[in-house]
């Protein structure tokens, strides 16, 4: 029998890896790269899967509009009901597909998320995306690539590797819902 005296404690000890201007340079990047593999952009839409994925879809957007003088559709995608971990978590509330006027059909769709993990959120994308539309091509855009695919999923385009334990946590804060711009690493130590 344990001693609650001599049990270790853990407590989160968290660090920024990205700040503001880091995630704006990782941003207007993305959006370079995007025009260069897209041919200037005319046919592409940027659909951002929520909650930070669309504020990451529309700020992109904005670059791309600001480098090239073309005006890239952006969107949601909710993924709500494709999720296969539904019966092993609480209810979730459904979130908002919004999709361009043009629809996607023939298009070349960015999905924009702010962590890539397991590949599970993008995988649920793909199967809503495939519900809404047909498009000419999908692409993957995410701010955060941290390892530890479960599905072969890749993105072609990632503001940060950023190796990490499968202890440990990153949080992605944006100033249009945290009040600031930050990626943040949280590792659980014993003390």
């Amino acid at each position: 029998m344990s001693d609650a005296r001599t049990r270790p404690t853990t407590a989160n000890v968290s660090r920024a890896v990205l700040e503001g201007p880091d995630i704006q340079r990782a941003l207007t990047r993305i959006a370079h790269e995007i025009l260069e593999r897209t041919k200037g952009a005319q046919d592409v839409v940027l659909l951002g899967i929520p909650t930070r994925g669309v504020t990451l879809a529309r700020r992109i957007g904005e670059r791309v509009a600001r480098f090239e003088g073309v005006t890239v559709p952006s969107g949601s995608i909710d993924i709500t009901m494709y999720r296969d971990d539904l019966r092993l978590r609480p209810a979730r509330p459904l979130g908002r597909t919004e999709l361009p006027a043009d629809g996607i059909d023939g298009k070349i769709v960015v999905l924009v998320d702010d962590v890539l993990f397991s590949g599970r959120t993008v995988r649920a994308a793909l199967d809503a995306l495939g519900d809404i539309g047909r498009p000419r091509a999908v692409q993957l855009a995410t701010l955060v690539d941290r390892g530890h695919r479960e599905l072969p999923i890749r993105a072609d385009y990632v503001g940060k590797n950023l190796p990490t334990a499968m202890s440990e946590k990153v949080k992605v804060y944006l100033s249009e819902t945290d009040g600031r711009d930050a990626v943040v690493l949280i590792k659980e130590e014993d003390r």
